[in-house]
C-alpha cells in the first residue's frame, strides 16, 4: 500500500495498486488523476474507511456504458480467490443496455466458474436509481448489503461538469465506508494472473 505520492510510478509487478489517501476532495483527485493511465486496477483506501481483513461481499454497480463489462474479469478473479459473494447493482433504466451488460458480466463469471470448477456465488439486485447515479447508489447501501469493496468503472474523460464538480468516483470515494476499486475503462487492461 502507497499513500499517494507523485513519484510512485506502478510497475507491469504490480497486480493491483493501493492508495492510502485522506477523505479530502484534492487528495482523492490527486490519486484519481495519478491513476488515470493504469492498465491495471486501483484501490482507494481513505481513513473513514474501515479496515477489510476479507472480502466477503463486493458490490459491482452496473451501469449501461459498455465499459461497464470490463470489471467482470476483476470480480470474478476477486470472488474465486477470496470466497466473496458479488452483488452485481443493475441500474434502473429504461432502456436495456444495463441489463446486457449484467447478463454479459454473469456469463463471464458463470464461464470461469465452469472452466475452473469453482462456485462463484453472485446476486443480480435492481437498483433504484439510473445509470448516472448507480454508483452513488452502490456507496450509500454499503451498510445494507454488508460490503467489504465497491468495483467502480473510473470515468472515461472528465466532462465540464466533473472539472467544476468533481466526477462521480470522487464523490463515491468520499461517501464510501469500505475501500473502492476503480478500474479505468481501456480495452488493453491488464489480465490478472492466478
Amino acid at each position: 500500500m502507497t499513500d499517494s505520492v507523485p513519484w510512485y510510478q506502478p510497475t507491469l509487478a504490480d497486480d493491483i495498486v493501493f492508495h492510502k489517501c485522506a477523505n479530502t476532495s484534492g487528495a482523492i483527485q490527486q490519486v484519481l488523476n495519478d491513476c488515470r493511465e493504469l492498465r491495471t486496477p486501483y484501490v482507494v483506501i481513505t481513513p473513514a474507511m474501515k479496515d477489510v481483513q476479507a472480502l466477503h461481499r463486493i458490490i459491482v454497480p452496473v451501469s449501461r456504458l459498455e465499459e461497464e463489462t470490463y470489471k467482470a474479469e476483476i470480480c470474478t478473479y476477486l470472488a474465486r480467490k477470496t470466497g466473496a459473494h458479488i452483488i452485481l447493482l443493475q441500474a434502473n433504466d429504461y432502456g436495456s443496455r444495463a441489463r446486457q451488460n449484467v447478463g454479459k458480466i454473469v456469463t463471464h463469471i458463470q464461464a470461469v466458474a465452469e472452466k475452473t470448477g469453482t462456485s462463484i456465488s453472485y446476486e443480480v439486485i435492481q437498483a433504484r436509481k439510473d445509470s448516472s447515479k448507480v454508483n452513488r447508489e452502490a456507496a450509500e447501501r454499503q451498510r445494507d448489503f454488508v460490503a467489504d469493496l465497491i468495483i467502480l468503472t473510473a470515468s472515461r474523460e472528465y466532462g465540464l461538469d466533473d472539472l467544476f464538480f468533481g466526477p462521480q468516483e470522487r464523490h463515491v470515494i468520499q461517501r464510501a465506508l469500505v475501500p473502492v476499486m476503480l478500474v479505468n475503462p481501456r480495452e488493453d487492461l491488464f489480465s490478472l494472473c492466478d
